[in-house]
């Protein structure tokens, strides 16, 4: 794997401290990082998203989804002891998970449900009106003495 020296952008940017951040701990994770569970992110609108964890062997109780400083947190611990089962063949992984996702700004997480072994979290990216591009009409015409706004001395 490269390794990338950072140090430049932030000498030469102000206010991108998140995304030199996100490079960082991207470039930094370890390639060889767990994937249990897999999980699948998809776009189901201009400004929706989906992410489907399989969860197979997890009841609702043995789930937790929360939102915490900008990122989307999935965890589980198997709640129900199999000491007293005897198990030929285990290929359900039930071991305890964490999952962490970036929310990127503006992304709200609308809801999530668990089916068929699937948990789907649903997300929404809404722009606040402030940051909404709008039109600005144009005025035909001259302009009049009322229209204009006398300027006061600050100091």
């Amino acid at each position: 794997m490269r390794n990338f020296d950072l140090a430049p952008l932030y000498r030469a940017t102000v206010g991108f401290d998140s995304i030199a951040d996100m490079l960082d701990r991207v470039m930094a994770s370890d390639v060889s990082q767990n994937t249990y569970p897999p999980y699948n992110i998809e776009k189901t609108a201009d400004d929706a998203y989906r992410i489907s964890i399989a969860v197979a062997g997890f009841a609702d109780s043995d789930l937790s989804v929360e939102v915490k400083e900008g990122a989307l947190i999935v965890s589980a611990r198997k709640g129900e002891d199999d000491s007293e089962r005897t198990f030929l063949h285990r290929g359900i992984a039930t071991r305890a998970f964490e999952r962490r996702f970036q929310l990127a700004d503006h992304v709200r997480v609308m809801g999530a449900t668990h089916t068929d072994g699937m948990l789907h979290i649903d997300l929404v990216k809404e722009i606040p009106e402030a940051l909404k591009p709008r039109r600005i009409a144009i005025a035909n015409g001259e302009v009049t003495q009322k229209d204009v706004v006398d300027a006061k001395a600050v100091n």
